[in-house]
């Protein structure tokens, strides 16, 4: 029979074997990429508007394209946060960070996401969503060469700061922010709505290293835009050391005023 000495040395010998994320320095698990899904549940956000973009994130995820850019990363590992935004001070983390390392963690985040509860909320604030997605990048255990806020929406900012004062901020510590703008797929648009959303959120939403963003423009492309938006975020390579730590998409002049949404809402109910 085995000396506890001797049964404490097999039982530590056999969990060296067992499999376990890597830890980086600070003892933060160590993955390809951070990723905060932002998502607007404003009222302009009708309720098959909200369905469809939940579902293209919940199909993105159970991907076989989502699953092979995930196993193409030096760790094989992602860290995915999903938070609504509406008014300036209303971000919801509605899932928190989730390490998906393999396609039954994440099948689970994507069941996870599938039951949710739903909501709606009153105006809309970019700079807001920016701002509670960046925060939460602090401390929140884990650590990679890319942190990245996947913002979705289908309006301009009205509410809050403006919104390229956020994305500037969040571009100065080396955040990338991408795009899902719904361009025009309603057949109305609101006093608070513009046609130009696409140009906006180039001009005034995104940016960072290697940012873009996949416009929407019919209800059918929510899942196909979806995925390749993830699958995009998750297969981009760490940003090399030569390259500098912000790069601005927009370098010239907006062709959108980046207060259009904030002009709007004021000439519309004055405040």
């Amino acid at each position: 029979m085995a000396s506890p000495p001797r049964v404490k040395l097999i039982a530590w010998l056999l969990m060296c074997l067992l499999p376990a994320p890597a830890l980086a320095r600070g003892g933060s698990t160590e993955v390809d990429a951070e990723v905060v899904l932002a998502v607007d549940i404003s009222y302009s956000m009708d309720t098959e508007e909200q369905r469809l973009q939940r579902n293209g994130y919940v199909e993105a995820l159970r991907s076989e394209q989502f699953l092979s850019a995930l196993k193409s990363g030096p760790t094989g590992r992602v860290a995915i946060a999903y938070m609504q935004w509406a008014a300036e001070y209303d971000q919801e983390t509605l899932i928190g960070w989730t390490l998906v390392d393999s396609p039954a963690s994440a099948s689970a985040l994507a069941d996870k996401l599938a039951t949710a509860p739903y909501r709606r909320a009153q105006r809309t604030s970019i700079s807001g969503a920016i701002d509670g997605a960046a925060k939460l990048f602090e401390g929140n255990g884990f650590d990679s060469a890319r942190q990245v806020i996947d913002v979705s929406g289908d309006g301009p900012n009205n509410s809050g700061r403006p919104a390229n004062e956020a994305r500037d901020e969040a571009l100065a510590s080396g955040i990338t922010i991408n795009g899902l703008p719904l361009v025009g797929i309603r057949p109305y648009i609101s006093p608070a709505d513009i046609k130009e959303l696409d140009l906006y959120y180039e001009d005034c939403v995104i940016g960072g290293f290697d940012a873009f963003m996949v416009p929407i423009r019919d209800l059918r492309s929510f899942v196909d835009a979806t995925r390749t938006k993830l699958v995009r975020e998750i297969a981009s390579l760490p940003q090399p050391p030569e390259r500098p730590l912000v790069t601005r998409i927009a370098t010239r002049t907006p062709r959108i005023s980046c207060l259009i949404g904030e002009i709007l809402w004021r000439n519309r109910w004055g405040n």
